[in-house]
């Protein structure tokens, strides 16, 4: 209760003994407040410090008596204490808030267009509504990274017709997909529906993070891309919309084109089985590699037999060594 005053827990018990018993020894004190003896004497100093305590005089036994002082003038004197110094904060604040208005108006006065610009979309509801409406305006482009397995249908068939119409205007729209969204039917057949109308998807075997990109004027950025719909970050400062576009063309030039089968290069690996090469050399469980390569633990475990009998390997330690040994990867 008298916390706010500057009493702590252990000192505002010893008060309120002193508030039944005006005058006490410390011996008493300790035994009835189950205290140790250290403590009660940090008490009883504190309590001296906030003029709410005098040592009366030295009691028969040798031990000091202590007294309590008037509550109502020593309580009051430490509220209207803290109350000024409250009063003083408040000033402060007032101070500081106006401060932070006059900087604020002056930024954005001055500030470059498009600078800094950030808003927080919290959740699959609110994304979803913020992706549909930043689709209808784009003019030129829309650009996505799509982790995952595959996509739900639900959200497929929201963005069909949006997809349809931003198409018929013009607006370019190229995907990056992982690998494993081939095992994914209903993502298989909109990637397929959506190329027969122009739009441009290509895969890779692993992507770190969902992105969109609409215009070259605004981002979208998951917030955890282990929870694609936790929320995102609206991002439209120029400088972070383009080096997100700049890392969308990274993954653009190293992915595949959608085709039936993925390619295999010389050594018959496909993208996906030579990601995972790469991250058994690096020492990634089966677990990790699943979650990267975006396919169950036992595809990751079937896969993995499979390389490591071509490799003629032991382990699957041997397995990442032979393959770089090899020149696989």
């Amino acid at each position: 209760m008298f916390h706010a005053l500057g009493l702590d827990p252990k000192t505002e018990i010893v008060y309120r003994l002193f508030l039944d018993e005006p005058e006490l020894r410390l011996d008493q004190i300790v035994a009835r407040v189950g205290l140790g003896e250290q403590e009660v004497r940090d008490a009883l100093d504190r309590l001296a410090d906030l003029s709410l305590l005098d040592q009366a005089e030295v009691h028969a036994a040798g031990q000091p008596l202590f007294r309590a002082t008037d509550p109502g003038a020593g309580l009051s004197y430490l509220l209207s204490r803290r109350e000024a110094e409250l009063a003083k904060q408040q000033r402060g604040l007032e101070a500081a808030r106006t401060a932070v208005s006059t900087l604020t108006a002056y930024r954005t006065a001055h500030a470059p267009r498009g600078y800094d610009v950030v808003k927080r979309l919290e959740g699959r509801h609110e994304m979803c509504e913020r992706l549909a409406e930043l689709a209808e305006l784009a003019r030129i482009e829309c650009l996505s990274l799509l982790p995952g397995c595959g996509q739900a249908s639900d959200d497929m068939d929201a963005h069909r017709a949006i997809d349809q119409r931003a198409l018929a205007r013009g607006v370019r729209i190229r995907s990056v997909y992982q690998d494993s969204f081939r095992n994914a039917p209903e993502t298989m057949r909109y990637v397929n529906w959506l190329g027969g109308l122009g739009g441009e998807v290509r895969t890779l075997p692993s992507l770190e993070a969902p992105m969109v990109l609409f215009d070259r004027e605004v981002a979208l950025v998951s917030l955890d891309p282990g929870d694609v719909w936790a929320g995102a970050l609206e991002l439209r400062s120029v400088g972070t919309v383009t080096v997100a576009r700049l890392l969308f063309e990274e993954y653009w030039q190293r992915a595949n084109p959608i085709g039936p089968t993925p390619p295999r290069d010389h050594h018959d690996l496909s993208p996906q089985e030579k990601e995972l090469l790469r991250l058994l050399a690096k020492g990634h469980t089966d677990a990790t590699v699943g979650r990267r390569l975006g396919v169950s633990l036992r595809t990751v475990r079937r896969m993995n037999a499979d390389l490591t009998g071509r490799l003629a390997a032991r382990s699957r330690f041997q397995t990442g060594a032979e393959a770089v040994r090899q020149g696989w990867i």
